[in-house]
């Protein structure tokens, strides 16, 4: 079905690449059943080092068994299905059971509280959920507050009451599943994800059956993906991300997908050494993880296995892609997309990099930098990224569930507006700044967080920093920086005067943060991502 091209330049990619997915496509019988059976589709190692390989029959033969299973007991086409289950392999098959029953999976992160589970349970309609064991406690005490919860399936450990077990349950089915002509696929829906919630109450976002075939390239053209290839994509299961780099393009392009099941905290010397001894070839990570990597000994580990790296979340500072590529002799390729699309903007291979830019946009999304008035913005100036829908976009979401009025809001006019803000330099690279709402408007110049927080944390100080505006009288907002110091430094008026003289050096002078203020650690949403209306809302207070 794949057939993967070259390419000479960003031009040469513009003229050839196209996709066209099958009439009524469907994942799990367009490209899982077509695999060969034999070959190794998964390399999984948990958090005590077990190391165990999957072929492609295992998740063809367990898909099929669960979702038969799953039908005997009444799951339907259409039921919205709620996952939780860290990185086991059990997620590949839920999720591929799911395509061929044509129930709604929404994959969730295993933080969620009981308040999170009973709101989003009673918020999407969720009439079952799929869960690991340390998550069932939290699960019994919001059910009692979930009246539509009607399927509760249980991963592994003692089974609890008023659960089912997932084995013996997967026990129940037949390893044939065949299409048949109620078989969803193509523009049906397919999977449900919850936004991160940045700047409110998370939204949820519904993808069809043809979403994943978008993915092939970000496994194809952005991973730069080739059979026999060891992908490793370090995200959770409970995010749009994970769907990103951990299955449907790096499959279609002939990768086996690696997976580290870690559960304690994050240690980098322990992912290099993962790394080293798997020989993974190809690696995706926050620029946040990267940041912690080149703090380690490189010369330790033996990445010569390692042959292209990639990068996306939030903005890679100078610093660190340097540091990367002095010690490994590669550079990191970024890009851009939202859990509302799959890979829009990226750097690709046969592209030279800019590090801090995410590149020129794929192919099959036409996109604009708008202002205000949804007007084109000048080379140079800073634009909402807007993307034209006039046509169906591959990749795009269809909606948000169930809330006809948000997505309106968003999709009007022909074009789908994403909310967050870039420029675009002389070569048609695209520099991203931040979400609308976190753009700072000070003594009339309008400055991204992003460009001053890359600043900050290139810094041997900083380890973590968030970019705001507050109030003021004179120049309408100040840049105010909250900043997780490394252990060895103390937030003096000194650092303070370091790190503002730092800044200016990296960006212009007014964007330097005329305020700093140490913190433990920053306001967060459960998938990681800063959440700085929080810190303006309560700077509003103090600075009132």
């Amino acid at each position: 079905m794949f057939t993967k091209d070259t390419y000479k330049n960003y031009d040469d990619l513009l003229a050839k690449y196209k996709l066209n997915p099958p009439a009524n496509f469907n994942f799990a019988f367009d490209v899982l059943d077509a695999m060969d059976p034999e070959k190794t589709a998964l390399i999984h190692v948990d958090d005590t080092g077990n190391r165990r390989e999957f072929d492609f029959r295992f998740f063809q033969e367990s898909s099929s068994k669960l979702a038969n299973a799953l039908m005997k007991r009444g799951l339907k086409k259409g039921d919205r299905v709620m996952l939780i289950v860290y990185r086991r392999v059990e997620y590949w098959t839920l999720m591929l059971a799911m395509h061929r029953i044509g129930a709604l999976p929404i994959p969730s992160p295993s933080l969620l509280t009981r308040k999170d589970i009973t709101q989003r349970v009673n918020y999407a309609n969720i009439s079952a959920i799929i869960c690991e064991d340390s998550i069932v406690e939290r699960v019994n005490e919001a059910k009692p507050d979930c009246p539509g919860l009607n399927h509760l399936v249980q991963v592994d450990g003692e089974l609890n009451e008023g659960w089912l077990d997932y084995e013996a349950v997967m026990a129940e089915g037949d390893t044939s599943c065949p299409r048949t002509a109620d078989t969803p696929g193509g523009n049906d829906p397919m999977v449900i994800f919850f936004s991160s919630g940045t700047t409110g109450l998370p939204k949820m976002v519904l993808h069809n059956f043809n979403y994943p075939y978008s993915h092939y390239s970000t496994g194809a053209l952005w991973h730069d993906l080739e059979d026999g290839d060891i992908h490793l994509t370090l995200s959770d299961t409970g995010w749009a991300k994970s769907v990103w780099g951990k299955f449907y393009g790096q499959w279609m392009a002939g990768a086996t997908v690696f997976v580290w099941d870690f559960r304690g905290k994050f240690e980098a010397s322990t992912l290099l050494q993962i790394m080293a001894e798997n020989k993974v070839t190809t690696f995706c990570a926050p620029p946040t993880v990267y940041r912690f990597l080149i703090r380690e000994d490189l010369t330790e580990f033996d990445l010569s296995a390692l042959r292209h790296c990639t990068t996306a979340g939030e903005l890679l500072n100078a610093s660190v892609f340097l540091a990367w590529e002095k010690a490994f002799g590669m550079p990191i390729y970024e890009g851009y997309g939202q859990t509302e699309t799959t890979l829009q903007v990226a750097t690709f291979k046969f592209m030279t990099p800019k590090p801090g830019s995410i590149g020129k946009p794929v192919p099959g999304w036409d996109i604009t930098l708008m202002d205000e008035e949804s007007k084109p913005v000048p080379q140079g100036e800073e634009g909402e990224i807007c993307i034209r829908i006039d046509k169906p976009v591959l990749g795009l979401f269809d909606s948000y569930m169930d809330e006809p009025e948000k997505t309106a809001s968003v999709k009007f006019d022909g074009w789908y507006h994403t909310g967050d803000k870039a420029w675009a330099d002389e070569d048609g690279y695209l520099w991203f700044m931040g979400r609308t709402d976190d753009l700072i408007k000070s003594s009339g110049y309008r400055i991204g967080p992003f460009e001053v927080e890359s600043a900050l944390v290139a810094h041997d100080a900083v380890i973590e920093a968030a970019v705001t505006g507050i109030p003021d009288a004179v120049r309408g907002q100040l840049v105010k920086a909250t900043v997780v110091i490394a252990p060895d430094y103390e937030g003096t008026d000194e650092l303070t005067k370091q790190l503002q003289a730092f800044v200016r050096e990296l960006t212009a002078p007014y964007k330097y943060p005329r305020i700093i203020e140490y913190v433990t650690d920053l306001p967060k949403t459960i998938s990681g991502k800063i959440k700085r209306k929080d810190i303006r809302e309560a700077d509003a207070i103090k600075y009132a």
